[in-house]
């Protein structure tokens, strides 16, 4: 990697913590962008085509750097389902989502700075919820307070009591940042990480 940084393009706790995870050093810029999707726009294309643009701009003004966009969308009955925002909200979802299955998907892109090249996907990664009585639902949502998590769902705390599967290639990428693949990614660019 030699001169150049890393940088996360982000405003999201999550993803910055889930890049702490890989021990390296890196910064985090918030990149301000459009997120609204255009018309016929698949989910898939919608997650891609945010994390590139997050870490575009972000590359825009930071030379010598790879820069890390990503984002992330709930799929169930083929609709997307966004972060709640409040207790109704998320209630209203985890009602909707007892018992059945949502998919996230997870778009990544590793932008270098300097050439403009992009390494781009979009990961999914399917959990099945428990069926959830209106007193569960409730209990979570008091004590996780998940109002800023698509589909009111925090895996990496309480959210994993109401759940019953889960199926996808990389855990982290349910959590908002596809790790396994970012490694790929990062060695792609000659940044070891171990």
């Amino acid at each position: 990697m030699s001169n150049r940084r890393l940088i996360l393009a982000s405003s999201s706790q999550f993803r910055k913590a889930l890049l702490e995870r890989l021990m390296i050093p890196f910064e985090v810029v918030a990149p301000t962008i459009d997120e609204t999707p255009k018309n016929g726009e698949t989910p898939a294309d919608l997650v891609e085509r945010l994390s590139i643009e997050k870490a575009r701009v972000v590359a825009e003004s930071r030379p010598h750097s790879l820069v890390i966009g990503s984002d992330q969308i709930a799929i169930h009955q083929d609709q997307i389902v966004g972060k709640p925002h409040d207790h109704t909200h998320a209630q209203a979802q985890l009602r909707a989502a007892s018992g059945e299955a949502i998919t996230l998907l997870t778009g990544l892109a590793l932008i270098d700075s300097d050439s403009g090249r992009a390494q781009v996907d979009v990961m999914p990664y399917t959990v099945k919820f428990r069926t959830l009585s209106e007193a569960q639902i409730d209990n979570y949502l008091k004590k996780e307070r998940p109002y800023q998590c698509s589909g009111s769902l925090r895996a990496d705390g309480l959210g994993v009591a109401l759940l019953e599967r889960f199926e996808g290639t990389d855990p982290n990428a349910l959590i908002g940042l596809p790790l396994i693949r970012l490694i790929d990614m990062l060695r792609a660019e000659g940044l070891e990480i171990l």
